[in-house]
């Protein structure tokens, strides 16, 4: 559930493919270079209810992976720490273009993303990160019997938004199944759903925590495989909350505040998925979400530890929103051997970029 532009889904549902977590390797290399013909015009500044006010943009359609914000929002955590915070619908330019160049002070997003921005240009923090383990689904329709397992992709169709990134974690579960990497490419139009059902492509990637529960709930019905299963190492949906540099150092205050009641508000998401899903509901009408699509959405991040291990963060040994460099340079580790670092001149990087250069657990409250 990480990683698209504003694509559609089927039915109501608005949500985020894989192909968002993909599609900022072909959009960085632009969006840095625009950068400086745009304004700063999410900058913080103290509103006439003598609050700060500041801009969350969101990474795709409201979900699960926001629900934290939203409720921080409305349990009046922001309120407590002194903010006016509006949660804004994400930029054409997409939401780490949008807080590189100030347009809004924090967003949703992923490390890997602010990985491959790094490389064009940006500077860009997560001060916060919600999801320790990917979620990643590479799925084929189960109604198509000629894929049971990853080396059955071999010679067939992806459906794809077109990356260096998908490929080579594709080749990689392929080939780990003892398959050989190989299979045609297709871009997909507006849903991968809807390109796998109208035959167009036979396998395509989705997140567990979000499409794969529509799936579940509401079909089509999906055979799929996770990537630490085929040999994709580290993390590559270390989804949480992103500033930039020039924000923590011109106003750590904002920045400790915003992050601290996020974090309060992911904490009581994790503790309390159902109210919680309530309050996404009724807090992101656009979304025209189903309350009972939500509450399994919740469930399934918190019966699968998406967001670290409940018991670790009730007795203290893990502080919720910690960054975990380690298996997220494993996965960057990972794409730079696969060439699927690019620069701003698209030339190919082959060391990969250091996780713990690109996070700070400063502003989380301990």
């Amino acid at each position: 559930m990480s990683h698209l532009p504003q694509t559609a889904r089927f039915q109501q549902h608005t949500a985020p493919s894989i192909a968002n977590r993909i599609r900022k390797t072909l959009a960085a290399a632009t969006a840095i270079a625009m950068m400086a013909t745009l304004g700063a015009c999410g900058a913080a500044k103290t509103s006439v209810s003598g609050l700060t006010h500041t801009t969350f943009m969101l990474s795709w359609a409201p979900d699960t992976n926001h629900i934290g914000v939203y409720v921080a929002k409305h349990n009046g955590y922001f309120k407590q720490a002194g903010l006016d915070v509006d949660i804004v619908a994400v930029a054409q330019a997409g939401a780490e273009q949008s807080v590189n160049n100030g347009v809004a002070d924090f967003a949703l997003s992923n490390l890997t993303n602010v990985s491959i921005y790094s490389l064009k240009g940006a500077t860009l923090k997560q001060v916060l990160q919600v999801q320790r383990k990917p979620s990643a689904i590479w799925c084929s329709l189960a109604s198509n019997t000629s894929i049971t397992r990853p080396r059955d992709f071999d010679g067939k169709t992806f459906a794809t938004f077109g990356s260096s990134e998908s490929d080579a974690v594709i080749k990689q579960m392929i080939k780990t199944d003892g398959g050989k990497g190989q299979f045609d490419k297709v871009t997909v139009g507006t849903s991968t759903f809807q390109t796998l059902s109208s035959g167009k492509a036979d396998f395509g990637g989705f997140y567990a925590t979000w499409e794969g529960v529509q799936a579940d709930m509401y079909g089509p019905k999906l055979n799929c495989f996770t990537e630490p299963d085929y040999g994709v190492p580290g993390n590559a949906d270390s989804i949480g909350i992103i500033t930039n540099e020039k924000t923590i150092k011109n106003n750590p205050k904002l920045v400790k505040a915003f992050t601290q009641a996020t974090q309060k508000g992911y904490e009581y998401a994790y503790a309390h998925p159902d109210k919680a899903a309530q309050i996404l509901v009724d807090e992101a009408p656009e979304a025209n979400l189903k309350l009972a699509f939500v509450k399994r959405s919740m469930h399934v991040i918190v019966d699968g530890q998406y967001w670290g291990n409940p018991k670790d963060i009730a007795s203290g040994k893990l502080v919720f929103g910690t960054n975990d460099t380690v298996s997220t340079q494993q996965y960057f580790d990972f794409l730079a051997g696969a060439g699927a670092y690019t620069d701003a001149s698209d030339k190919t990087v082959s060391t990969a970029p250091k996780a713990s250069s690109l996070v700070t657990d400063r502003f989380l409250a301990k």
